[in-house]
């Protein structure tokens, strides 16, 4: 079987295990990979991996019915069956937007809904591959930590906590207080995570987290660790293979610390290299424009990302203006001749409520990427035969407030104009009947 390890980004040479709680190159401090035996993977036809994953898709033999772990050999080869903690994540639909399609003029519009997973969100992709590897490297490799900790701004401490609980592995979280939505808030309480609310944003919720594990007192479970992109990957892998092994045009990813954009070209580029796919699609990374040091970087023709200080946005996953995996998205962003766009307050709710009028239930950071399509539609850089695909990254149910808000006009600006109040009426026939009428004709 291919093993998988560590290998650092700027080419340092040397490898390093898994297991290590290493999460950079000790040599140049650069970001790490996680790379594969690409020629021994490619010793099996291109077409006989497309019936394996195919055959264990959704399936109950465990592990391999996860979206993940069904791909198991290109992801996390050397980790035992019985060390994996799988809450039967990805398998999302693949839902096609047919009505929200139409009114763009685009006959194929596909939205990735990632937030219909265990934790309702994205962030289980990878966490499943991290708490596993962390699992195996405590009772097999003599792994010591006192807790897998990260810093968040709601989705990844969900995450975390549910896969720690699962695994009985302590988990420490770090939340910007008041900047965390109270659904997201309860879910780490709820797995029994130790949950500190700190009064500053992410960024320096993140700064702190990476001092403890550099101290050795946490293992660090942000996605500056390389284990997180390995099952982020599977989302392009997963769309793929929904369309029956075929390339979208277009992938839109709202984008925040930037490492699922990485991970998202790190699924394209291995189907190409093991002969599964023939070309790339074009990505567009979408940031709040509140928090966008990525696009500020792309406007000034910039090969690096200046951190930023990131303003409050409805956004709040994706309020980051110093983003960790910034060197491996700007990589990715290049190799697949991408976008990168932001949108205002007003564009990302409205983007939201014109979504929702068609059926879907957006979160905010969807709202974000629709918005991007939005705009990239209206200037012709998408056409109408185009295949897109939006990623939605999180469960709109998490975000309550943010509805509620919206359509009681209540988001400061934001000029809600989609915004839908119930109305208030006694208990009387012919009142009800006059609603119905004023509405409906």
């Amino acid at each position: 079987m291919a093993n998988a390890s560590f290998r650092c980004i700027e080419g340092c040479p040397g490898e390093h295990p898994i297991t290590a709680p290493i999460y950079r190159c000790p040599k140049c401090n650069g970001l790490l990979d996680v790379v594969h035996d690409l020629d021994a993977l490619k010793m099996i036809p291109a077409a006989a991996w497309k019936q394996v994953f195919d055959a264990r898709y959704k399936r109950t033999q465990w592990p391999y019915g996860s979206g993940v772990w069904g791909k198991k050999e290109w992801v996390a080869p050397n980790v035992p069956d019985d060390a994996i903690v799988s809450l039967d994540e990805g398998g999302t639909n693949l839902f096609w937007a047919e009505r929200l399609g139409r009114e763009l003029g685009l006959s194929e519009l596909w939205v990735k809904l990632c937030g219909n997973s265990h934790t309702g969100s994205f962030k289980d992709l990878g966490m499943t591959v991290l708490v596993s590897v962390v699992n195996w490297a405590m009772r097999d490799h003599g792994l010591k930590v006192r807790a897998i900790a990260c810093a968040s701004t709601g989705d990844t401490s969900a995450s975390l906590a549910a896969y720690g609980a699962t695994a009985g592995i302590p988990v420490v979280v770090l939340l910007p207080r008041g900047k965390v939505s109270t659904a997201q808030l309860v879910q780490p309480l709820a797995n029994g995570a130790l949950v500190l609310a700190l009064d500053t944003d992410f960024d320096g919720c993140m700064a702190i987290v990476q001092r403890l594990a550099a101290e050795g007192i946490v293992y660090l479970a942000n996605s500056m660790n390389a284990l997180r992109l390995e099952g982020q990957k599977t989302v392009a892998m997963e769309i793929v293979q929904q369309f029956d092994w075929q390339v979208p045009d277009w992938v839109i990813i709202p984008s925040g610390n930037l490492g699922n954009a990485s991970a998202l070209y790190k699924g394209f580029a291995m189907m190409k290299e093991l002969g599964v796919i023939d070309r790339l699609p074009r990505l567009v990374i979408a940031q709040a424009e509140k928090a966008n040091p990525m696009v500020r970087a792309v406007r000034a023709g910039l090969t690096e990302v200046a951190p930023m200080k990131a303003e409050a946005t409805l956004a709040t996953a994706i309020q980051i203006g110093a983003p960790v995996s910034a060197p491996r998205a700007m990589r990715a962003l290049k190799a697949l001749d991408g976008v990168a766009i932001d949108a205002t307050e007003d564009e990302l709710a409205e983007a939201c409520a014109r979504a929702d009028a068609t059926g879907m239930y957006t979160d905010p950071h969807t709202g974000v990427a629709l918005a991007a399509l939005f705009k990239l539609r209206a200037a012709g850089t998408i056409k109408d035969k185009d295949r897109v695909v939006v990623v939605s990254t999180a469960s709109g149910l998490k975000f309550t407030e943010f509805k509620v808000g919206y359509h009681d006009r209540a988001l400061a600006g934001v000029d809600a104009r989609r915004a839908n109040t119930a109305v208030q009426l006694a208990p009387d026939f012919g009142q009800v009947v006059d609603a119905i009428t004023k509405r409906m004709g």
